[in-house]
């Protein structure tokens, strides 16, 4: 059966544009999974620990046969392949792969909750996800573009995946 989930990408270090749009080629060569859509490029200040780089963000769209348990450890693995490192939470990253959504499924378990827990709260997956998915409902919380109205006064640049910024 396919599924249709999407992914947070995010960058900070060595090259963030680079690494994201890596994580999007990566993604694309996932056993049972095609990317269908990415979100443009957009640069956003740290969340958490302040004191280190912006961040490059963006979202991706697949259609996957993996398992939610089996797309998680997939992109735990691309992560590392990517120089991953976590030191401490909100730690400066090579490459941040996050399960955002998988289907219509609600689900938590040791490692895994979807749809992603603070997705709602961050702009920086907000606005790339609408981008995408201009319908999209968060199931158990309702629109995303409603829960963006909240996140209007985090800010966030477009850029372009050749650009100097960030």
């Amino acid at each position: 059966m396919v599924h249709i989930a999407y992914i947070a990408l995010g960058s900070n270090l060595d090259d963030p544009r680079a690494q994201v749009l890596r994580g999007f080629t990566a993604l694309d060569k996932l056993p049972g999974t095609r990317l269908l859509a990415r979100a443009s490029l957009y640069a956003s200040a740290p969340v958490g620990y302040l004191d280190q780089p912006d961040f490059v963000n963006s979202v991706a769209k697949l259609s996957t046969t993996l398992t939610p348990q089996a797309l998680l450890q997939a992109v735990l693995d691309v992560e590392h392949q990517n120089g991953r490192e976590r030191t401490f939470q909100n730690a400066p990253r090579t490459l941040d792969l996050d399960v955002l959504l998988y289907d219509d499924l609600m689900m938590h378990e040791h490692g895994l909750t979807i749809p992603h827990p603070q997705m709602h709260l961050r702009a920086f997956v907000l606005q790339p996800l609408l981008e995408i998915a201009a319908d999209c409902v968060i199931p158990g919380l309702g629109r995303a573009d409603i829960a963006a109205q909240a996140c209007a006064d985090q800010t966030l640049q477009r850029i372009s995946e050749g650009s100097d910024a960030v």
